[in-house]
């Protein structure tokens, strides 16, 4: 079903939800089944299959989602990033999506792909924003469409504002909620809800959650999404025993789970976890979330 629906019978509790990325190997790929099998059994109401930039993951987002969709009965976002690819290319993908039975998909421009050698060059007729996708998504399918919202603000956004009024934008052409980009400082979070609704932007807005897997894993990922690393989590991390990876996972966990109570207490619409493909601390801060009645 369109999972706008979702929301409509929530009855005050947020919608929980988990990102995948589609393996690279074999190995990975065992990996993947193993987390996969793990967090279906808290029967999330809906996952996304991230799809790479300039279509590098096209083949194995595909596969992931049939089997999400197919094997495991799962509600699938298909997350579609259009960077570089052609309104041909990109409609091959959709049909493809539609053709497994997909009915969301969440539209983004995507980064650009790391530069080695050759500078790289985009075909002429390629969107260069993601307002432009959706507008080219909504009249041709029947979609459920979701954009991505950046409560720190985008990277490549001129201030705040200017990128507020370009998610209402995305939300003028079509789309019907929003996932946002994780932020380590729930008060960021927070304040772009309170912007959003005082911009006249109404749909759900579902916050990401990324725990800290580790401290390289987060400084990289801080640096590549535009996170802030915040005092409050540099102190904690710095008071840790020194290469203690299981102390800075325990410290991650805590993390995220104080962040996702404060969240439902505000009455955040959803959790969505990033989660790199992990399971482990998922699982355990769903579970003490569940046991709390919070989710």
């Amino acid at each position: 079903m369109g999972i706008i629906k979702l929301w409509e019978n929530r009855r005050g509790k947020p919608t929980l939800s988990f990102e995948f990325y589609p393996a690279h190997d074999e190995k990975s790929a065992l990996k993947l089944d193993k987390v996969v099998d793990s967090l279906v059994e808290f029967h999330p109401d809906f996952v996304s299959v991230t799809f790479g930039a300039g279509g590098t993951t096209r083949e194995g987002s595909y596969e992931l989602v049939k089997k999400l969709l197919e094997e495991k009965k799962q509600e699938v976002i298909g997350y579609i990033a259009a960077y570089g690819l052609t309104p041909q290319v990109l409609s091959s993908v959709l049909d493809s999506y539609k053709g497994l039975g997909v009915e969301n998909i969440l539209c983004i421009r995507g980064d650009k792909p790391a530069e080695e050698g050759e500078p790289v060059v985009l075909p002429e007729t390629c969107f260069s924003h993601a307002s432009d996708f959706i507008e080219f998504v909504k009249p041709r399918y029947g979609f459920t469409i979701g954009a991505a919202g950046y409560p720190e603000g985008h990277l490549e956004a001129v201030d705040k504002e200017t990128d507020l009024n370009y998610l209402k934008l995305k939300v003028e052409k079509g789309a019907q909620f929003i996932i946002t980009q994780y932020s380590y400082d729930t008060n960021h979070y927070i304040k772009f809800v309170e912007k959003c609704r005082d911009a006249g932007i109404r749909v759900p807005i579902i916050t990401g959650i990324m725990p800290i897997y580790t401290v390289k894993m987060m400084e990289n990922l801080a640096r590549i999404c535009g996170a802030k690393i915040t005092k409050e989590l540099r102190d904690g991390l710095a008071a840790l025993p020194p290469d203690d990876k299981e102390a800075v996972t325990l410290f991650g966990m805590d993390y995220a789970y104080k962040q996702c109570k404060e969240l439902i207490a505000y009455g955040v619409d959803g959790i969505h976890f990033y989660t790199m493909d992990r399971s482990g601390s998922v699982v355990a801060i769903v579970n003490r979330l569940r046991m709390e009645g919070l989710i």
